[in-house]
């Protein structure tokens, strides 16, 4: 029964408790008018059953249909709809995107898009407003929370995952198993542009073989952390290399020469482990290859790092990228599991929790 008909049901039992009431007292009071002999008047003992009407009040009984079973059913939740649009780092997009397809699977009338532009070219597409939710791999720049703020696009910080940044080779090169912080940056520095060019010119026990060099363009939050925990300057490289915004355009690169090296996100290497090789680095305690553990212990120094989400408040407001944030929470493990990403400590969690709430 509607609320409607439930308050007319209400209503007309009220109604004919009345008519009742009114009819029993018109009875009695044209009993009391007739002139019936003295002795007749004994009966008003009959009177007693006046207290009957009270009785008749059981009927009241009828507001029973306040009862649950008389309750209009609850109303489900309202289907969440719209459209997210997401863009940005192309380390994290393997991890959004799973979660992405995740969330759509529970709420069929929400689409959710990912791009990936880079961390810089993310956070250029979110400071003008074309997006709701921003992919990083490092932490947004003063200069592009500035652009964002000229803007008016107001945004919280949200860490989704650690990951290790991998410096890969070709399987068929069976002689770099481990390099040092100062290898690395002799081979990327600016300064080895045009000039170090052979392994052997890296180090003296590796073969004549020619380098070639392939790793992800300068939009790149991959980009920007590496070149400033190895060269000591963010965005400080050589520029003879194949760069690439698509880390599968890097893979498909080292896949193809014994001679070639670059670096990306661990998740690419444990899903490619056929096409590419992970190496040791010593950042100054012995060799460490990455890995979930090594990341998590702290080991692995100096290319372990947070992933990140920026949201826009003004996306936030809204119930459909509220809920995505919210179902990304809940699921976080078995998501991060799933992409082959290091998921977050206990501490890490918690900031996140504070993050979202903010929205």
């Amino acid at each position: 029964m509607n609320k409607k008909s439930r308050r007319m049901s209400l209503v007309a039992g009220a109604l004919a408790l009345t008519m009742l009431g009114a009819a029993c007292s018109g009875s009695m009071e044209d009993e009391a008018a007739a002139p019936a002999p003295a002795e007749t008047q004994a009966p008003a003992a009959t009177q007693a059953p006046a207290p009957a009407p009270a009785e008749t009040q059981a009927p009241a009984a009828t507001e029973a249909p306040a009862t649950d079973e008389t309750q209009p059913p609850a109303e489900a939740p309202a289907e969440l709809g719209g459209e997210i649009a997401l863009d940005g780092s192309s380390t994290v997009a393997p991890l959004l995107t799973l979660a992405a397809e995740d969330f759509m699977a529970a709420n069929s009338g929400v689409q959710v898009t990912v791009g990936t532009s880079g961390t810089g070219g993310g956070f250029e597409k979110f400071c003008n407003g074309e997006t709701d939710i921003s992919n990083a791999s490092r932490a947004i720049k003063d200069e592009e929370a500035a652009a964002c703020a000229a803007k008016g696009i107001e945004f919280v910080e949200v860490i989704v995952a650690n990951d290790a940044l991998s410096v890969v080779v070709s399987p068929e090169n069976d002689w770099a198993n481990c390099l040092t912080v100062d290898q690395l940056k002799k081979i990327w520095e600016p300064a080895a542009e045009g000039t170090v060019t052979n392994w052997n010119q890296v180090d003296t026990a590796f073969p004549d073989q020619k380098l070639e060099l392939y790793g992800p363009g300068t939009d790149s939050g991959t980009f920007d952390y590496f070149t400033k925990e190895i060269n000591g300057e963010e965005g400080a490289s050589r520029t003879d290399y194949s760069p690439s915004e698509n880390d599968n355009n890097t893979i498909t690169g080292i896949s193809g020469s014994a001679g070639s090296m670059g670096y990306l996100g661990l998740s690419y290497i444990e899903e490619n482990a056929d096409k590419l090789r992970a190496i040791a680095v010593d950042g100054g305690s012995g060799c460490v290859d990455p890995s979930s553990a090594s990341v998590q212990d702290g080991t692995y120094v100096p290319l372990s790092r947070p992933l990140f989400i920026y949201i826009s408040k003004a996306a936030g407001d809204r119930p459909e990228v509220k809920a995505f944030a919210e179902f990304y929470a809940a699921e976080q493990d078995t998501l991060t599991e799933e992409a082959l990403y290091v998921p977050l400590d206990a501490a890490q969690k918690a900031t996140q929790a504070d993050a979202i709430a903010g929205l």
